[in-house]
């Protein structure tokens, strides 16, 4: 089903009804919810709304990509998209090699690094840029869904708030779902195994994103 409009706004129904999808796919596991449950559990939520931010904007960078029609325009930059795709991956085995050899005491005795907002936002955004889940949404199942050609700039100013809401939203329920699981493991013993654990996610979820 593609949705679609005239002049004006987009009807509240059809809104629900890309929200739903949206959120569905954000949702899902991938390489980019696993960073950020991973962070969370490893550093707790300082900083993380400079971490999310760089996934809001990453998904309105690849949502004016699909909006504007340069999906051929993003195939001829491909080279970028690939050095894009390996910094995220980097950034997430430096994140998983922190992880694995940080010291730990008691959690209220430890209090989480300070890596500076620009740093997490950085990395929240080379890890959405790099997504192959992301850039296959925007590139591939969101033309299909709405009708990009024949919505207004009123209708995209729409769909990106909404984008923003839903994504906000939904990564706000994993941090706060991780910081919860945290909070539970407040021995070193138990934060050594969680940072591991949580070192080992974000192992995986580099070498996703490197080998697609």
């Amino acid at each position: 089903m593609q949705l679609s409009t005239g002049a004006g706004v987009i009807p509240i129904a059809h809104l629900v009804v890309f929200a739903a999808i949206y959120a569905a796919a954000v949702a899902s596991p991938g390489p980019g919810i696993a960073a950020l449950v991973a962070r969370v559990l490893a550093e707790g939520t300082r900083g993380i709304g400079a971490f999310v931010a760089g996934f809001i904007v990453g998904d309105l960078i690849w949502f004016a990509v699909a909006a504007g029609g340069f999906a051929l325009v993003a195939q001829t930059f491909a080279p970028l998209l690939v050095a894009l795709k390996y910094a995220g991956a980097v950034y997430l085995a430096v994140l998983a090699f922190k992880a694995w050899t940080s010291r730990v005491g008691v959690i209220d005795a430890v209090p989480p690094r300070d890596e500076g907002a620009l740093r997490l936002f950085a990395g929240g955004l080379a890890v959405t840029l790099g997504n192959p889940k992301v850039i296959l949404f925007f590139l591939a199942l969101l033309p299909t869904v709405v009708d990009l050609g024949r919505i207004d700039a009123l209708g995209l100013a729409e769909l990106g708030v909404t984008i923003v809401l839903v994504l906000g939203i939904v990564l706000s329920g994993y941090v706060l779902a991780a910081e919860r699981a945290r909070r539970v493991m407040t021995s070193a013993r138990a934060r050594r195994l969680l940072n591991r654990g949580a070192g080992t996610v974000m192992a995986g979820a580099a070498v996703a994103i490197a080998s697609r």
